[in-house]
């Protein structure tokens, strides 16, 4: 026997690592997976591929490392290369130059999310304000 692995939890566990009353519910499970398709996952070759990487290096080092919406500097990874036309638009403009910008993680959120109105739910809700009291 051992004890649940949620933090401070006291509960005697025969096998896995949380109690019943830690463990996540099947709907909770389900919802996670759910999450995950949000995400281009039908893209991450492309992404993972040499190509796609000297591509990236090449707008980054075009724009000097600075973010083309808002002008700020963005160090490494942090910086991000937004598709103006999408792939899944039309995928033969996937590495053209012309179609590709540097941007900051703040200004790539707002340049996604610009025409459906109002912020997507691609980011958890603890991004969300929190609600108001009356």
């Amino acid at each position: 026997m051992k004890y649940c692995d949620f933090n401070g939890c006291t509960n005697k566990i025969n096998r896995g690592a949380y109690c019943d009353e830690h463990k996540r519910s099947k709907e909770s499970i389900k919802r996670k997976q759910n999450k995950k398709t949000i995400y281009h996952n039908q893209n991450k070759p492309f992404y993972n591929s040499k190509e796609w990487k000297h591509r990236r290096s090449f707008i980054y080092e075009r724009e000097r490392g600075c973010c083309q919406k808002c002008g700020r500097f963005v160090f490494g990874k942090q910086a991000q290369v937004h598709h103006i036309v999408t792939i899944k638009k039309n995928p033969l403009l996937k590495l053209d130059p012309n179609n590709l910008m540097l941007l900051c993680p703040s200004c790539h959120m707002e340049e996604e999310n610009k025409d459906k109105g109002k912020m997507a739910k691609v980011y958890p809700s603890y991004f969300k304000a929190p609600p108001t009291k009356n």
